[in-house]
């Protein structure tokens, strides 16, 4: 196979790179991405910002039961990892609002997917959880 060919082959899946063992090194970078975007409060933000831009109060009053530091550093992780994008602007008191990137929006919409088919769930979840309690 010729290096041109080699460029044609699509990136593997993330089943098929979970069963090449990649996100199961420990010291695999992907682990602190998904960390990122799937703990409770990534995927809040996340799915908070597909509905458009929004100031870190907003974020705060929208998502229930988060802590201000909590809040803070899960805006810092999804920012470093490319997905939220922060914008300050020089007055007073400061004003701060955050938004998708590009890559933001694409994996957004992937958690939002996981969080409606939870939703959707719900029910046979909370009676497999009857049914084992």
């Amino acid at each position: 196979m010729s290096e041109t060919d080699v460029s044609l082959i699509p990136p593997a899946t993330l089943s098929e790179q979970m069963r090449r063992g990649e996100l199961f090194a420990v010291d695999c970078p992907s682990r602190d991405v998904l960390q990122h975007v799937t703990s409770r409060w990534g995927v809040l933000v996340l799915v908070a910002l597909l509905a458009g831009t929004h100031r870190f109060s907003d974020l705060r009053r929208k998502i229930g039961g988060v802590s201000e530091k909590m809040l803070a550093q899960t805006l810092q992780w999804l920012e470093s990892d490319g997905f939220v994008l922060r914008k300050s602007y020089p007055v007073v008191p400061p004003h701060v609002e955050y938004s998708l990137t590009p890559l933001g929006l694409e994996v957004a919409r992937r958690v939002e997917a996981l969080a409606d088919w939870i939703e959707g769930n719900l029910p046979s979840i909370m009676e497999a959880r009857k049914l084992r309690s």
